[in-house]
């Protein structure tokens, strides 16, 4: 077995935490938020572990909630529409917006964006794209309202802070809530978004404990289970 050596600034932070512990949410928000820097701005993540049978087509769990500060993240947007659309789409400073032309880009392998909004029109072209989207959540689906006519207000809610988050094969979610650089407060309150969107989108089929458990951690430093 390999041994992986942990750094000096993860073992000062491992002190901070104790591992046996369940962190009321304002105190694991100010315990991560006060580990040893890194030379970036690190995510800060909730997991969550549900008790949903992920191959049960009645138990998948997503969502789409919009954070009240945001992620933190500039987003960079990809608009695929026709004409007017297009060009609204481009007065809105989209980093991208066509059609044709950037649905065939991105066959060849284009892959500067990190949100697709389309209209409905243009899905039965974009489906094409459906092994290089979906695998990487990028596809665009009426229930995130990414498809859709009203391309100015999309656009404005993922600049917003909209964000959609669903169950992998492990029946965990995991989601970026704000960057270290965020208050606590407001890491709370982006947090509390999160948790009480995942509690009301529970299966109706789920008749036993939803939530396992919950844990927050930021990109380079250990995380701390909170209680929900």
């Amino acid at each position: 077995m390999i041994k992986v050596k942990s750094s000096k600034r993860m073992k000062e932070a491992s002190k901070l935490v104790d591992p046996a512990k369940t962190y009321p949410l304002d105190e694991a928000m100010a315990a991560v938020t006060s580990f040893p820097k890194t030379k970036f701005d690190e995510t800060i993540e909730l997991h969550f572990h549900l008790n949903v049978d992920p191959k049960a087509t009645d138990q998948g769990v997503r969502g789409t909630v919009v954070l009240p500060h945001g992620t933190g993240k500039k987003v960079r947007i990809l608009v695929i529409a026709k004409g007017e659309q297009v060009q609204s789409a481009q007065s809105l400073g989209v980093e991208h917006a066509g059609g044709q032309d950037l649905i065939e880009k991105i066959s060849k392998g284009f892959m500067d964006f990190d949100c697709v909004i389309a209209t409905p029109e243009m899905m039965r072209d974009l489906s094409k794209l459906g092994k290089i989207l979906g695998p990487r959540g990028l596809m665009p689906s009426p229930k995130s309202g990414t498809v859709t006519v009203d391309i100015e207000r999309a656009v404005k809610d993922v600049r917003a802070g909209k964000i959609e988050y669903k169950t992998d094969k492990q029946s965990g979610i995991h989601v970026g809530i704000g960057k270290k650089s965020f208050t606590k407060d407001q890491l709370v309150n982006n947090a509390k978004q999160i948790i009480d969107s995942v509690v009301q989108a529970r299966p109706g089929s789920v008749k036993t404990e939803y939530i396992k458990s919950v844990f927050v951690s930021s990109t380079m430093g250990p995380s701390l289970r909170i209680s929900v």
